[in-house]
C-alpha cells in the first residue's frame, strides 16, 4: 500500500528522526543498498555560511532557461517538504516524494539503518534525479560540509563555496578557519572549486584544495547590483541586467554565479547570454529579502550576525525613509541577541512571534534582550498587514517562524487562494 504524503512527512517528523547526527555512514549504506543513484549524477555542490542558497537558486533557473534538465536539492523547506526537492523549479510531486521515502525507510529497517530527517531527503533526492536522468544537480549542504550527508558523493563536476562567518559554532567551531575547514571538506580529490579571493576562509579553503590536487578558480570580475526606476539590476561586465532579487549581498552571489557559468561553459556546456539574462530577470528564492508590495511586507530569512548585517544595509539602500515594523523568531541555536542588536534601530517597531518548533525561543527570553519588543499572535499580524499602508513590515529570523506564518495564514483563508501564496514565496 502506498504511503500517503501526509503519512511521509509524519514519519520523517517522528521524534527518532528530528535530530542533527553528522557522519557518512548512515547515508552510505543506504545508498549502497539503493545501488549508489548519487554515482550516476553531474553534480554542483555548494557549501558556505551565507548565500548558498541563493547560488544555488540561481545556477539552476540559468541551467534550466539553456535547456538542461537540472535538478535542485535545498533546504531548509518554508510550506512543504517537497520544495527541497526540484527539476526544473518543479517540485517533486508529492506522492513520488511519499513513494521514495516508503522504499527507503522499508529498505533501512530491513537493514538496519537508522537515518536522520536530512538524510531521508538526501537519499529520497540522489534516487529521484538519478530516475529523472538529470543534466546536472545542484547539491546545497545542510550544515557544515565534510560530514554533511550531502557529502557522500565521490566526485563533482565543481565545488562551490560562499561567504564564509561564524554560524553552528558548537558543531562546526568557534573560528573562521575551523569553519572554513569543515566547508573546505566539499572538495573532492582533482575537482576544481570555486572561491572568492575576498572569503574570509579563502587561505584554509586553499591549503584543502592543494592538498586534494584541486584547481582553485577564482572569479575574474565584481558585480554591481542596484535599483533604478523602482526596477533592480546588476552590472557585470558593463552589461546591465534585470535582476528580480533584492540585497546588496547578491553582488557577492552573482560573482560566483558568473564564474561558475564561464567555467561550465570551459568544459563543454552551451549557457548562452539570452538564458543568462532570462534567468536573472525571473529568478526567485523564496523569503531572502522578497518584497510583497501589496501588504508592503518584506520576508527574510536572517539568522546569523553576518546576514542581519547585510539585511540592515540593503534596507537602509532600499528603504531608506520608511518607517520598520519587525516581527522576529529565532531558534535558540542562534546568535539571536547579536542579530537583533544589529537589526532593530531605536525608532523601529519590534515584535516577537511564537512558534512551535524545537529549540524556538520563547517571547519571554527574547524580551529580556530587546525589552522594547511586543508579543504579536497570528491574527494580530494579519490585521497589522491588512491595515498598513506606509510602514514596512519586516518578517525575518527563523525559516521554521516564517514558514509558521505562512501556514497559518494559508490554513485560516487570511491568503484567499494558492495563487496568491504563491506569489508571496
Amino acid at each position: 500500500m502506498n504511503l500517503s504524503y501526509e503519512k511521509a512527512v509524519e514519519m520523517i517528523t517522528s521524534r527518532e528522526k528530528f535530530h542533527i547526527c553528522l557522519g557518512l555512514d548512515r547515508i552510505s549504506k543506504i545508498l549502497k543498498l539503493m545501488g549508489n543513484p548519487q554515482n550516476n549524477l553531474k553534480i554542483i555542490h555548494v557549501a558556505g555560511t551565507n548565500g548558498k542558497g541563493s547560488v544555488c537558486a540561481i545556477l539552476s533557473k540559468i541551467l534550466t532557461c539553456a535547456g538542461y534538465k537540472t535538478g535542485l536539492y535545498t533546504s531548509p523547506h518554508i510550506l512543504e517538504y517537497n520544495e527541497r526537492i526540484k527539476i526544473n523549479q518543479i517540485n517533486i510531486p508529492q506522492q513520488d516524494f511519499a513513494n521514495i521515502l516508503q522504499d527507503i525507510s522499508e529498505l533501512a529497517k530491513r537493514n538496519d539503518v537508522y537515518l536522520t530527517e536530512f538524510e531521508l531527503l538526501t537519499a529520497c533526492a540522489f534516487k529521484y534525479f538519478a530516475d529523472k536522468e538529470t543534466d546536472i544537480c545542484i547539491l546545497e549542504t545542510g550544515l557544515g560540509g565534510r560530514f554533511d550527508a550531502t557529502n557522500v558523493i565521490e566526485k563533482n563536476i565543481l565545488s562551490v563555496i560562499t561567504s564564509i562567518s561564524l554560524d553552528h559554532v558548537d558543531r562546526l567551531g568557534d573560528t573562521i578557519e575551523k569553519i572554513a575547514y569543515e566547508k573546505a571538506g566539499i572538495i573532492k580529490k582533482g575537482c576544481p572549486v570555486l572561491i572568492d579571493k575576498d572569503n574570509r576562509g579563502y587561505s584554509t579553503v586553499c591549503e584543502v584544495a592543494n592538498k586534494n590536487n584541486s584547481e582553485i578558480v577564482n572569479p575574474k570580475h565584481s558585480v554591481d547590483v542596484f535599483f533604478e526606476n523602482k526596477k533592480n539590476y546588476a552590472l557585470y561586465e558593463d552589461k546591465k541586467y534585470e535582476f528580480n532579487m533584492l540585497g546588496l549581498w547578491q553582488a557577492q552571489n552573482l560573482k560566483l554565479v558568473f564564474a561558475c557559468i564561464e567555467y561550465l561553459n570551459s568544459i563543454g556546456y552551451d549557457i548562452n547570454q539570452k538564458s543568462v539574462e532570462k534567468a536573472l530577470k525571473y529568478v526567485n528564492w523564496i523569503c531572502r529579502m522578497q518584497y510583497i508590495p501589496k501588504y508592503n511586507l518584506l520576508i527574510d530569512g536572517t539568522h546569523n550576525p553576518d546576514g542581519a548585517r547585510v539585511l540592515r544595509e540593503s534596507l537602509d539602500y532600499y528603504f531608506p525613509d520608511t518607517k520598520r515594523v519587525w516581527v522576529y523568531g529565532s531558534l535558540s541555536t542562534k546568535d539571536y541577541a547579536q542579530v537583533m542588536k544589529i537589526l532593530f534601530k531605536e525608532e523601529d517597531e519590534v515584535y516577537f512571534y511564537n512558534f512551535d518548533y524545537p529549540n524556538s525561543v520563547s517571547y519571554e527570553d527574547l524580551k529580556k534582550v530587546y525589552s522594547k519588543g511586543l508579543f504579536i499572535k497570528q491574527k494580530e499580524l494579519e490585521y497589522l498587514l491588512a491595515e498598513n499602508k506606509e510602514s514596512l513590515i519586516i518578517v525575518s529570523g527563523s525559516f521554521y517562524m516564517i514558514g509558521s506564518i505562512l501556514q497559518s495564514g494559508k490554513n485560516n483563508g487570511f491568503f484567499q487562494n494558492i495563487a496568491e501564496l504563491d506569489n508571496i514565496i
